[in-house]
């Protein structure tokens, strides 16, 4: 009962005229620049620090929590529509949600995704309120090794359950681990893959390779194709969600939810993990599996679930240890060390307006998004109208700008078109945008986490696989490895019409 008293008087400090008026600024705000490629939440955040100085500490944070919000659902936005995520979350949603905007289901999509987020957001907010110490205990004890055996999990779920390639999945994979550990060693402090150039010492920006690859790309292809097929508009298709829709979202929005919050609770967990594993375990669990990478609706509620529910986790640990789990809680940690607050143990204490006020405008935040984006499914997906030159010109645009504005560098705009190629090449040898992205993303942590684990045991591969958590992550990984094999054996004779190499 202490929680939900506490939770009852974060209520009457976020309903308050002022607090609502801020939370609405937040999510207008974070919608509106999580659409831009490339301008996500944590920059949308970093932006608005300076004109928060005047403001007491429970409005600024409650309208960074709507920017935050705000800006996971825009990014869904032009996934479904252009293809083009605005944050590397929103990643796997392209996949299912501009191949059912293609097919005339965009209002479907982007209607999933609305609603996804919210129960995924109210589910996961109360989780917050709820359970927060037990997370943070169990989140605590796992260690290097175990967040090592996530990411092989991730790798080989990537190459394996994508895709009718397993070979073409790996070599996906293997660009995207190259292009992830360009940069500085954090071991060694020497350079790796930089070719001597200065401006990659800190790394190729993810954001940039997920424009580059997704939305330069496409408009690559699709401009290689123009002349060779008539210019059609894109059908917007019925503006609501069908009885059906609703049956093959209901499910994967819960399993969404389940799969995000522990993981945005774990240190160094993130929104990108769990988007992938809802994917994953939404294609096995399908009774239309033929449907994925087609427009299966159940690829884009479950994805979106799981990046709203890892929204609200990774807030978990920022107040109640003082880790950032994202880069959007790491700008809101220096916005705490702004106002002089240090979150930890004794933050709930010593500020329990603010982290009480900051939980329940979280519930208020996903109803506002709801009540602002649902009606506007339509109105969203009446930009694939327009006629694709016009389109595909726009996204260059918007894409180079976010692509810019994420170190004001001009070397990311050549990367940029660099990245763009390579997203063509891979189209026209069939090799699948996803394992790319994962490998740029988990790389790094992959590295970090091996080295880690490895300075532990002093160097003892065994210290790699001596928890409970890490031998039972391996054991899936060694179920995914042979699974197929198992599959044609225990399959009975008389044709396989599989051409898996």
């Amino acid at each position: 009962m202490g929680a939900l008293s506490d939770l009852l008087g974060g209520f009457t400090t976020a309903l308050t005229p002022i607090n609502l008026l801020y939370a609405l600024i937040g999510v207008i705000v974070g919608t509106a620049v999580g659409v831009l490629p490339g301008i996500g939440p944590a920059m949308t955040v970093a932006l608005l620090l300076p004109l928060t100085y005047g403001l007491d500490p429970t409005g600024a944070f409650i309208m960074f929590a709507g920017i935050y919000y705000g800006g996971m659902y825009g990014g869904s936005t032009t996934s479904i529509l252009l293809n083009t995520p605005g944050e590397s979350a929103s990643v796997i949603t392209a996949i299912e949600g501009n191949r059912m905007a293609r097919s005339g289901r965009a209002a479907q999509a982007l209607a999933t995704a609305a609603i996804g987020s919210f129960v995924a957001g109210a589910i996961a907010t109360a989780l917050l309120a709820l359970a927060a110490p037990k997370i943070v205990d169990v989140a605590l004890s796992i260690g290097s090794q175990d967040h090592f055996a996530i990411i092989v999990l991730a790798f080989v779920a990537t190459t394996t359950v994508l895709g009718a390639s397993r070979i073409r999945g790996l070599a996906s994979l293997g660009l995207g681990l190259t292009v992830g550990l360009v940069g500085i060693d954090h071991t060694t402090g020497e350079q790796r893959l930089t070719f001597g150039i200065p401006q990659l010492a800190d790394g190729i920006d993810v954001v940039v390779v997920a424009v580059g690859l997704f939305a330069v790309g496409e408009a690559l292809w699709v401009a290689s194709h123009l002349r060779r097929s008539p210019l059609e508009m894109i059908p917007v298709g019925q503006p609501w969600m069908s009885r059906e829709d609703w049956r093959r979202s209901v499910g994967p929005w819960l399993r969404g939810t389940a799969l995000g919050f522990p993981f945005g609770a774990i240190p160094a967990g993130g929104a990108e993990i769990p988007t992938f594993l809802s994917y994953v375990t939404e294609k096995k669990l399908s009774r239309k599996p033929e449907e994925f990478g087609h427009g299966a609706i159940e690829g884009v509620a479950g994805p979106e679930a799981a990046n709203n529910a890892s929204a609200a986790g990774t807030l978990m640990p920022m107040l109640a240890l003082g880790l950032p789990t994202t880069a959007t809680a790491a700008v809101m940690l220096a916005a705490f060390q702004q106002y002089g607050i240090q979150p930890g143990p004794l933050l709930l204490k010593r500020e329990p307006d603010l982290v009480w006020g900051l939980i329940a405008s979280l519930f208020i935040g996903n109803a506002l998004l709801l009540a602002l984006n649902l009606p506007l499914a339509p109105a969203w997906a009446k930009l694939l109208r327009l006629p694709r030159p016009y389109l595909y010109a726009g996204i260059l645009a918007f894409a180079s700008l976010g692509a810019y504005s994420v170190n004001g560098s001009t070397i990311d705009l050549l990367i940029l078109f660099a990245l763009g190629c390579l997203g063509l090449m891979m189209r026209r040898y069939g090799l699948p945008m996803v394992p790319a992205i994962i490998g740029v993303i988990l790389g790094p942590r992959a590295d970090q986490e091996l080295r880690r684990a490895l300075q532990i045991s002093d160097g003892d591969l065994s210290g790699l696989v001596n928890t409970p958590f890490s031998m039972t992550v391996y054991g899936l990984v060694l179920l995914l490895i042979i699974w197929p094999l198992l599959r044609r054996v225990l399959r009975p004779t008389g044709g396989s019409n599989e051409s898996d190499p």
